[in-house]
């Protein structure tokens, strides 16, 4: 991916502000997220998302920003089962809120049943918290990929995100990042999350249009790219 203002790959640090360093590990630990908090901190990534049970987590005043997920990762949650959950989340810390959707509903074209589910989640936390909303595209048409992104902007979303990385159908695709950006507009930011290893992966994604980007192999994908 080139900068097209420097003409120059974008370097460590400004990848690094784009990342979500995550620990989404049923087996993980308190001693684990405790880790990931100082992993983030040394390498300079804008948040951490960990599972909900791990908040609130130690020392995150001075950052990073806190995210957890909800419904996840099947989707499958009631609606608000899903908004107790994230009101939870936020009054134990987490400043961002990345839930899932029901997959089986945007696949069967029920956008306002997705709809519906969103914006459960969206009263429940208020406008201050960043809500972003898991299409799981790996699953869907583009169709219903569109649809489920309309769904989220209408419900007052302030990001789509491809993937759990859970699911078997797979994770995140240029492709689908493409089809999502070109959807929102600009609008609402796009996270691009599941099986993104490697610098030339992450590039790949920030290149089809990804302005956040979910990681758990932070260091891995940064040691990959320029330092300037």
């Amino acid at each position: 991916m080139t900068d097209h203002s420097s003409g120059r790959t974008p370097d460590r640090i400004r990848v690094a502000a784009m990342i979500d360093h995550t620990l989404l590990d049923p087996a993980a630990s308190d001693a684990d997220a405790a880790a990931l908090v100082d992993e983030a901190r040394e390498l300079g990534v804008y948040a951490v998302c960990v599972s909900p049970s791990m908040l609130p987590l130690p020392d995150t005043s001075v950052g990073p920003v806190v995210a957890t997920v909800v419904g996840f990762p099947s989707g499958k949650h009631h609606s608000l089962v899903k908004a107790t959950e994230a009101r939870l989340a936020v009054d134990q810390g987490a400043a961002e809120i990345d839930m899932v959707i029901d997959v089986g509903a945007a696949a069967c074209g029920e956008f306002d049943a997705v709809y519906a589910d969103i914006l459960a989640v969206r009263d429940a936390i208020g406008a201050g918290p960043v809500l972003k909303v898991i299409v799981e595209s790996a699953a869907l048409g583009d169709d219903a990929i569109v649809g489920a992104c309309r769904a989220a902007e209408r419900a007052g979303a302030d990001f789509v995100k491809t993937s759990t990385g859970f699911h078997p159908a797979g994770g995140a695709s240029v492709h689908a990042v493409q089809l999502m950006a070109r959807t929102v507009g600009g609008r609402l930011g796009v996270k691009a999350s599941g099986g993104i290893r490697t610098a030339a992966d992450a590039l790949a994604m920030i290149d089809a249009g990804a302005t956040r980007l979910g990681l758990s192999r932070s260091r891995a994908v940064l040691d990959g790219l320029p330092v300037r």
